[in-house]
């Protein structure tokens, strides 16, 4: 009888453990064919992208009129930017890149501040024809490359994961052609220098998700594990595992794997090995029914970054995903919004704990400024918002523009009819730099 029950306990228990086997190999599965498909639609468009680009820097070399020559190279700005995206969806902080991603900025800025101006008082000088036409053979060869590329992984069904998998197991392989294939890109970017670029645009070419300029000694794995248990509040049950990067990235950091046991989930989370700042988190425990509202959580949200010296912090935007709350945060200096220096948070809404963390926009744009005032009023900045948005709010604020570049603007927040618009005026020349329609934002005041 006891022999019996032992047998059916022994069998359910090989059942089991066969069946969350087999659950967990099928959920990473899932989770590598959703990256691939990631990764193969973001190359496939790049590709595309710069097919599209090549052609359009073609066509502003030959035209003539200068009311279309102003609106195709805002276009290729357009272009530009799509492309850049996409680079930045790749595994390529892997892989020899920095190059071509610095390329595509160039031909941004540079089809940027020449299509905005008026072109009929201002026509293009013989070095920014000779700039357009180094461009546009530059992006040929790199045309050319991708194509090749691309051919090899129709051909071959190469798969990107497999990049990303050999680099994680510290392997070298020298005959991947996809990387032997962005070396060739990356060759071809290399070639493009442009001596007439303004200094002040250089901003532009910097890789603001690059951690490589964060300051601080470097740590060691066990000094990882401590700064996480603190971070996250463990109480010591946990076990952490702890892998580096390697020294084939700029970005060098320390990737964490923690399995809690009081919760029983598991956690990932990165931590730069400069310095030791946490970059992101995430925790996938199951989370229950909704008992706090998005105030409480965005409250918490703060006492953490308090509590993690994280300084200044003011909620901005939030939102909420079933029982998640989305929250950013940034900087304020001197009632000066910092909008750069970012950071995004999920809250659970059942308890109000951190399950989501990302600080990397905020690591890559820290700095110690030197805050300015505005050149205009805040009643000259009005003048340039649309009469028909009401104003509600008014602040100063730092952005990016268009050029990648920070601006000290004037930021308005006003409504036409039933909608919120967030309006950001250059606090020195007046010009519009930015306008937003705020969707599903709750804001809240003290």
């Amino acid at each position: 009888m006891i022999k019996g029950v032992l047998i059916a306990a022994l069998t359910v228990g090989m059942i089991g453990t066969t069946y969350w086997g087999y659950s967990e190999s099928k959920a990473k599965k899932e989770i590598k064919v959703q990256a691939e498909n990631n990764y193969q639609r973001a190359f496939h468009e790049l590709t595309y992208e710069v097919d599209l680009l090549h052609d359009k820097i073609g066509d502003t070399l030959a035209m003539k009129s200068k009311s279309s020559l102003s609106p195709a190279l805002v276009e290729v700005w357009g272009l530009s930017s799509q492309a850049h995206s996409n680079v930045g969806q790749l595994p390529l902080r892997l892989l020899p890149i920095n190059k071509t991603e610095e390329f595509l900025s160039s031909i941004g800025e540079f089809s940027y501040r020449t299509g905005v101006r008026d072109l009929e008082k201002d026509p293009l000088n013989e070095n920014e024809y000779a700039t357009l036409q180094k461009l546009y053979d530059n992006s040929a060869e790199i045309q050319g490359e991708l194509r090749k590329v691309q051919h090899m992984v129709f051909k071959d069904k190469l798969r990107w994961m497999d990049v990303e998998l050999a680099f994680a197991k510290e392997r070298t392989p020298t005959n991947n052609v996809i990387i032997n294939g962005f070396k060739s890109v990356e060759h071809n970017a290399t070639s493009y220098t442009d001596p007439n670029a303004d200094p002040s645009l250089t901003n532009f070419k910097v890789n603001r998700t690059n951690l490589a300029n964060v300051k601080g000694k470097e740590i060691t794995k066990n000094e990882a594990k401590e700064i996480a248990q603190k971070f996250l509040e463990l109480d010591g049950t946990e076990k952490i595992k702890v892998e580096s990067t390697g020294k084939k990235v700029d970005d060098h950091y320390y990737s964490l794997e923690i399995k809690e046991r009081k919760t029983n989930s598991e956690i990932y989370m990165d931590i730069t090995e400069k310095g030791g700042y946490p970059v992101w988190v995430i925790d996938n425990r199951d989370i229950k029914a909704q008992k706090i509202d998005l105030n409480r959580a965005s409250l918490n949200g703060l006492k953490f970054l308090e509590r993690n010296k994280f300084k200044n912090m003011e909620l901005t935007q939030s939102s909420q995903y079933d029982t998640i709350g989305v929250f950013t945060y940034v900087t304020k200096i001197n009632g000066v919004r910092i909008y750069p220096e970012s950071v995004t948070m999920k809250i659970a809404l059942d308890d109000g704990s951190i399950v989501g963390f990302s600080a990397r926009n905020y690591l890559s744009a820290y700095t110690e400024r030197k805050m300015t005032k505005p050149e205009i009023s805040v009643e000259e900045a009005r003048k340039g918002i649309s009469s028909n948005i009401k104003v509600m709010e008014e602040r100063q604020a730092i952005i990016l523009n268009k050029l990648n570049q920070e601006v000290l603007c004037y930021e308005f927040v006003g409504t036409r009819g039933n909608d919120t618009y967030q309006v950001f005026i250059n606090a020195k020349t007046g010009i519009e730099e930015q306008l937003k329609k705020l969707n599903n934002v709750v804001e809240f005041y003290d």
